[in-house]
């Protein structure tokens, strides 16, 4: 291994951890001012692109290469979600159960002569944990003559973010309105296709599992014969430090970028197609035409 090169990593490597610690410092400081930066500082997706920011100069300082500087940014923000576990569908599937187990509790508590907002008011502290904040609000918002209940209830389809939670909201302003007979027999009904839903989803995740783990073992395969070939035998790379060479490198990256977006859309649970869509906001009254 060349002294030039041993520099060079040394070089990317104190770029990363000066990276790395100016944004801990600034986390910290923006925890000791209460300022809105320091909330935004510690965000998943703040820390996600300063890493992929240090990783980038950090590369681009050990090889001397603009574009694999690039690559390597590009690498760490869109690498995680691929390689690592399933959580988008997790966290759906969660949801899911969520408002079913909710629907039931709604159910069972009008069964015993709780009225509709009495049975959502009970129930708000003792909601399933994945959709509570949204119980709570529901709550809060039914309460408030400032919003209609379907304003409330179409905001609550918005914080479950699933179409089980639209048909639920439907079915919920529609009780509210005197429009539905039985509606704990409704809401019966769409906890139990809630549930196959959520089943569904599993089914389906556990069929992607395969194919996750061979998408792992290409990608692992492909950068470590990458780094090999930059430790142990830097010469054969020389070419790419030419401009058509980094032209080369930059296309071969960008096939492997679009690859990496497209199993990443492939891996997005299908939750089917939503029902209430986010009212538009009201324009101010001096901005009215």
């Amino acid at each position: 291994m060349s002294t030039e090169l041993l520099l060079r990593a040394a070089a990317g490597a104190a770029i990363a951890a000066g990276l790395l610690a100016v944004a801990a410092a600034a986390g910290d400081l923006g925890t000791r001012a209460r300022t809105r930066i320091g909330p935004a500082l510690r965000t998943p997706v703040t820390r996600r692109l300063a890493l992929a920011a240090a990783v980038g100069l950090a590369s681009a300082a050990a090889t001397g290469w603009p574009v694999a500087g690039a690559l390597a940014a590009a690498g760490m923000w869109w690498l995680p979600p691929v390689l690592g576990p399933d959580r988008t569908t997790a966290a759906a599937v969660a949801r899911i159960e969520a408002v079913a187990s909710w629907a039931e509790m709604l159910r069972d508590m009008i069964a015993g002569a709780s009225g509709l907002s009495h049975a959502i008011a009970t129930s708000a502290p003792i909601a399933p944990e994945a959709i509570r904040p949204a119980v709570h609000r529901l709550q809060e918002d039914l309460q408030s003559r400032d919003t209609t209940p379907e304003e409330a209830l179409e905001a609550f389809a918005a914080a479950a973010a699933v179409p089980t939670g639209d048909l639920v909201a439907i079915a919920l302003s529609h009780a509210h309105s005197g429009q539905t007979g039985d509606v704990g027999a409704v809401l019966g009904r769409l906890a139990e296709a809630a549930r196959e839903r959520a089943a569904s989803l599993q089914r389906v995740a556990a069929a992607r599992a395969r194919l996750r783990t061979s998408v792992r073992i290409i990608i692992a395969t492909s950068i470590a014969l990458a780094l090999g070939l930059v430790l142990l035998d830097p010469d054969f790379l020389t070419p790419y430090a030419t401009p058509t060479g980094q032209l080369v490198l930059a296309v071969a990256g960008a096939i492997w970028a679009g690859a990496l977006v497209w199993l990443q859309r492939m891996a997005r649970p299908d939750l089917g197609r939503r029902l209430l869509t986010p009212r538009p906001a009201a324009a101010p009254a001096g901005e009215a035409a």
